[in-house]
């Protein structure tokens, strides 16, 4: 802590940075990393994992799923879903009851509308308010037919893609990223520029979301094969949903971890993260230890031993303050989430301090096709306090295709409802 103060206080003099923005040492250039120059001078590192496969399956066909609904979008902020498709409603909307929804409606307000209060009603009028016809101010109309098949270990032209958030690394993903590669599948884990080995520019427009998308297009474009599945955490979901966007054919599924809900990102203003960068130099012990108590569920000896080893956070004052103000994207509203057509696993960590469940719960329900598993044990890192119960989670997803009638009903949605219940189950039914 001294330490930190007197190099901070140092840089305040000097109005030099603090922190020497460089990559972290490595010598790891075998066993799987790689490095990668997405643009002159900007070099990202990448593990990538090709397993052995001596033994390769056909994929299966899968289930072509009906995707079809209109979004509306009206003047005073009101966004109005409706599905319109039958089978997929049928198949993927079945309620607990056994009952389903042939069409179904979702109604959210986006924003409060000042300045449009109903008038007050003269004497002697009804107080019943008159109904007129709205106008939308944009209207959306999804009609597509998507695919959904499972994604094997045999499977050669499957690939997982993790992105991990802001003052993490690929490290984060080191028990997910060891389990699916046994099983065969061929995986995919960037640094984020500033983050792990990548290299880390000492401007602030290179850590911004359009900077470091791009970065994730080009990785993506480099590594993605037929058949892809995005996992992201916390912000990096926002760089997967971007990818999805981009390239609906050539993502299979998506999975979104503690990723929060489907809201546009803009920085907010009063943050301890608009600090100068030495003060934030200072406070870094102090803000490392606020990570621990916010993103672990638990504060004790193998958490800290994670934290550290994993490099969960571990980055530079400067990039910290970057990336944290460069958090501006408009264009990922609610209508830009609900147009996606992926199918999507949301996992929440109920302990989580910095994403409440009920952004996650909104992101489930904006989303035309998606699950959400919310862990009692969990955190926002439950992927690295809970590496069993998640990689089980993901790999029950990954082999999912949906089936006619009914899809089939996973074990997980057994130990939730009971034996005896499969033909009112669906893999997409909200728990």
């Amino acid at each position: 802590m001294l330490t930190s103060f007197i190099e901070g206080l140092l840089c305040c003099l000097t109005s030099k940075s603090a922190n020497t923005v460089v990559p972290v040492e490595t010598s790891e250039l075998a066993d799987g990393y790689e490095f990668v120059e997405v643009k002159p001078g900007r070099v990202l590192r990448v593990r990538h994992i090709i397993p052995d496969r001596p033994i390769e399956e056909e994929p299966s066909h899968g289930a072509s799923v009906s995707c079809k609904r209109k979004i509306t979008v009206y003047r005073n902020g009101q966004l109005f879903i409706e599905n319109l498709g039958e089978r997929a409603s049928a198949e993927l909307r079945s309620c607990q009851n056994g009952q389903t929804e042939p069409n179904s409606t979702v109604e959210v307000e986006l924003a409060e509308s000042p300045g449009e209060a109903p008038a007050a009603p003269h004497p002697g009028q009804s107080q019943q308010p008159r109904m007129r016809r709205r106008k939308p101010k944009r209207t959306v109309v999804i009609d597509c037919e998507r695919k959904i098949s499972a994604c094997k270990g045999t499977h050669s032209d499957v690939v997982l893609f993790f992105i991990h958030g802001v003052g993490g690394s690929l490290d984060i993903w080191r028990s997910q990223l060891d389990f699916f590669s046994r099983l065969g599948y061929e995986v995919i884990a960037p640094d984020l520029a500033g983050h792990g080995a990548s290299s880390a520019p000492q401007i602030a427009a290179a850590y911004t979301f359009y900077a470091l998308a791009e970065d994730m297009r080009i990785i993506f474009k480099r590594y993605a094969k037929k058949r892809n599945i995005l996992i992201g955490h916390s912000y990096g979901v926002s760089f997967c949903t971007f990818l999805a966007h981009e390239f609906p054919d050539q993502i299979q599924k998506m999975v979104m971890i503690n990723g929060g809900g489907p809201t546009a990102l803009e920085p907010s203003l009063c943050s301890i993260f608009n600090l100068p960068t030495c003060v934030l130099h200072c406070l870094s012990p102090l803000l490392a230890w606020s990570f621990l108590k916010a993103g672990f569920a638990r504060q004790g000896a193998r958490e800290k031993q994670l934290l550290k080893e994993n490099n969960a956070f571990n980055v530079s004052s400067f990039v910290l303050r970057a990336m944290m103000s460069g958090q501006y994207w408009p264009e990922g509203d609610e209508v830009y989430h609900a147009e996606l057509t992926v199918p999507t696993l949301l996992v929440h960590g109920m302990h989580d301090k910095f994403v409440p469940v009920e952004e996650d719960q909104r992101m489930a329900e904006i989303l035309l096709m998606a699950f959400l598993k919310v862990l009692e044990d969990g955190s926002h890192m439950v992927m690295m306090e809970c590496p069993e119960t998640i990689n089980t989670l993901l790999h029950e997803f990954l082999l999912w295709e949906p089936a006619t009638p009914y899809p089939p009903c996973p074990p997980m949605c057994r130990s939730f409802h009971g034996q005896g219940t499969e033909s009112h189950c669906s893999w997409w039914l909200r728990l």
